[in-house]
């Protein structure tokens, strides 16, 4: 049993003007940090293209139409001032579901302890019905449908600590009593949700906002006090990590100073949870981080506690 790795060469087909911070360099960064040797035993796959029937359970079907119809044959087409697509789009984020939902399938089989999904666009900001932030479809949510749809799982927990509120996610599980979504985040900063107050309608919504400037101090005390008590207490059957590294210091899209040893240890605690139960099952999904840097090595941090615990 080991950790499994899913990327595909599609996940750099989606195209973002020149500055744009969510970039295909993005997984270059990760391709090169995960060729060390500390990371020859990973199991390895490519991920498939998603089911549309996978997406629907999300995503109403005419926004998942009218978007896979607005891909344009050349240059991009803005959907917002962040959020764009280009002829590659449609094929990225379709493999990013795709992948999503495999590793749901091999971590629900045991065939691996668990996996990282590292693939772009990100998702948490897609909300039902709108794009935004990135983000053209919601992978996260997808993967929870499918691990309740396909699998018969009852409780599956979101918990994301990209430093941006997971607006979509929240939204898309504010009623269901069946997904625990759980985020640390900056405030203020885009996209303006997350305040502690919003607890959804069925109370399994729990955010733990952090100020601009705090630390790994700061982000302990938060999962610590707020985030790890509540999970374990739903008692997750699978947990889903939005893993986005733009909380660490040097990224330019935010202010918290998480470094590379932050992300290891929120990383183990949410497999000792996992472990308590959910037979472990673990589903990590690449979210932002914009830093190259940064984003490899942190992310590094992270897949090395899922291969170790």
């Amino acid at each position: 049993m080991s950790t499994l790795l899913i990327t595909h060469p599609a996940g750099l087909l989606h195209a973002t003007p020149p500055g744009h911070p969510e970039r295909a360099d993005r997984l270059r960064a990760l391709d090169r940090i995960f060729e060390q040797e500390k990371f020859a035993t990973l199991l390895r796959e490519s991920a498939p293209l998603g089911e549309r029937d996978d997406v629907i359970r999300v995503h109403p079907a005419d926004f998942v139409d009218a978007m896979a119809e607005a891909i344009p044959t050349e240059g991009v087409v803005r959907i917002d001032s962040d959020t764009v697509l280009s002829p590659g789009s449609w094929e990225a984020v379709m493999r990013a579901v795709g992948g999503a939902c495999y590793a749901v399938d091999e971590v629900v089989a045991r065939k691996v302890n668990n996996a990282f999904v590292a693939m772009r666009p990100p998702g948490h900001h897609c909300e039902t019905r709108r794009p935004m932030g990135f983000c053209l479809l919601n992978q996260a949510a997808i993967a929870a449908r499918h691990a309740q749809a396909v699998h018969g799982l009852g409780r599956v927990a979101v918990v994301d600590f990209d430093v941006h509120h997971g607006n979509g996610t929240q939204e898309i599980f504010w009623a269901d009593d069946t997904v625990l979504y759980c985020s640390t985040h900056e405030m203020p900063l885009y996209p303006g949700t997350g305040a502690v107050s919003e607890t959804g309608a069925a109370n399994t919504i729990v955010n733990a906002p952090l100020r601009s400037g705090d630390d790994g101090a700061r982000f302990k005390e938060a999962m610590e006090s707020r985030i790890l008590p509540r999970l374990s207490a739903f008692g997750p059957e699978l947990i889903i990590i939005s893993a986005g590294f733009d909380a660490h210091v040097r990224d330019p899209l935010a202010s918290l100073r998480l470094v590379d040893t932050d992300f290891g240890w929120a990383t183990r605690r949410l497999m000792e949870i996992a472990d308590k139960h959910a037979g472990g099952r673990v589903v990590s999904i690449l979210e932002g981080g914009y830093d190259l840097e940064g984003l490899a090595s942190s992310a590094a941090a992270h897949v090395t506690a899922l291969m170790h615990g």
